[in-house]
């Protein structure tokens, strides 16, 4: 029952946007990454990454899907599909105030082999000097298998220029409330990325870096001497944009 009220509040949010909604931008990447230390899911991993983000004339989306091949053995898939609705564009009023640029509707389908998971709420933009992006979403999260939570979620994104190169740290914070069945559980996961691009005259984005993933109570699992769910990782990585 969970599931389908999550699906009818999604539906209807959508249900309001024009037929022809308008693509501004979109951009696909791909992303190799391999480390380890991994506790819960490890020790040490391989994941491809397919990456698609988009500004709409009703607002924005961002889907990806992690492949993850463990040294183990293990393989698995998982992806996130985040849609989320402008109440600027969609009154065509804009509602900008002091760091505030925009309001929005926010939703998360989380799917994988063993759950799906819905997520909705409120998100702000920010306007931040400096940033790219700076976005904060509240969210309602219903969940398969567990008590239903609250989450919240902030990314961004933070060019910069050492001498004549270029960088660029970007990643998100993902917090989620305890339950009777979860642990409080939060991820920071970040990443540091060289332009290669500029430095090879080329017209694709094109990025080597580092991603820092550090988990806390890793999936609601509380970290205990028994079972370690507090997690702190560097993976290699390589992303290239099309």
């Amino acid at each position: 029952m969970k599931i389908v009220n999550a699906v009818v509040l999604l539906m209807l949010a959508l249900g309001g946007l024009p037929l022809r909604a308008e693509v501004l931008w979109q951009d696909f990447s791909v992303s190799y990454l391999n480390g380890s230390n991994y506790r819960v899911d490890g020790p040490d991993k391989q994941v491809l990454t397919f990456e698609h983000a988009a500004g709409t004339s009703w607002g924005d989306s961002f889907l990806f899907l992690d492949h993850l091949r463990g040294d183990n053995g293990s393989r698995s898939n998982y992806a996130e599909w985040s849609p989320r609705l402008s109440f600027s564009k969609l009154s065509g009023t804009p509602l900008q105030y002091g760091v505030i640029k925009d309001v929005l509707f926010t939703s998360t389908v989380e799917m994988s082999s063993l759950q799906t998971n819905f997520l909705y709420g409120i998100a702000t933009d920010l306007a931040i000097p400096g940033f790219n992006y700076l976005n904060l979403n509240f969210y309602r999260r219903n969940n398969d298998g567990v008590a239903d939570n609250w989450q919240l979620t902030t990314t961004w994104a933070v060019p910069f220029t050492l001498g004549k190169q270029q960088f660029l740290y970007d990643g998100f914070l993902d917090w989620s409330s305890a339950t009777t069945d979860q642990s409080a559980s939060m991820n920071m996961t970040s990443q540091l990325k060289w332009a290669l691009h500029p430095v090879f005259n080329l017209k694709s984005k094109l990025y080597v870096g580092v991603e820092y993933v550090y988990w806390r109570n890793k999936y609601g699992i509380a970290d205990s001497p028994a079972f370690r769910t507090n997690e702190s990782n560097v993976n290699l990585l390589i992303k290239a944009h099309f």
